[in-house]
């Protein structure tokens, strides 16, 4: 397979996974009924923010795969962290478990580290490339705490 055919699959997969999460909550989506913390970007940033993530999480993922880096660890590393992003919004929007929900995503930042961890280890371009979904899950994490608190 090409290079370029594996970066649009590993890159479409993400964006697949996040766009069928979101049609899971986006009418059970409550964002505006919220009372929101300090720092809460509006309501349009979350759909580009998370894009790019996904984009960025497929040309990483990418990378490993065009070159032969992506053994057993670093696949059941990525799809993990992968299924517990996409987990993460069904609970907090449609179940409206923010406590749950708080404790799901510091499981996620902790599988994104690991990730990032791993992939280090096989491409340090694949792991850098994570990092700015490291910094906006720990930003969520921090939304998500002051939702809780705000809205109990």
């Amino acid at each position: 397979m090409s290079k370029i055919k594996t970066y649009l699959k590993t890159i479409a997969f993400p964006l697949l996974v996040g766009g069928l999460s979101a049609l899971i909550t986006g009418k059970k989506m409550n964002f505006n009924s919220l009372i929101k913390p300090t720092l809460t970007p509006p309501q349009i940033v979350f759909p580009i923010v998370w894009s790019i993530i996904y984009i960025l999480m497929g040309i990483s993922y990418g990378i490993l795969v065009n070159n032969k880096e992506n053994d057993y660890n670093i696949k059941r590393s990525y799809y993990l962290q992968l299924l517990i992003n996409f987990i993460w919004p069904i609970i907090f929007f449609v179940f409206k478990w923010h406590f749950i929900a708080l404790i799901w995503i510091v499981i996620l930042v902790l599988a994104v580290l690991k990730m990032i961890i791993k992939f280090y280890k096989k491409n340090k371009l694949a792991s850098i490339i994570q990092i700015p979904y490291l910094i906006w899950t720990l930003f969520a994490t921090y939304l998500n705490l002051f939702f809780y608190i705000l809205n109990k």
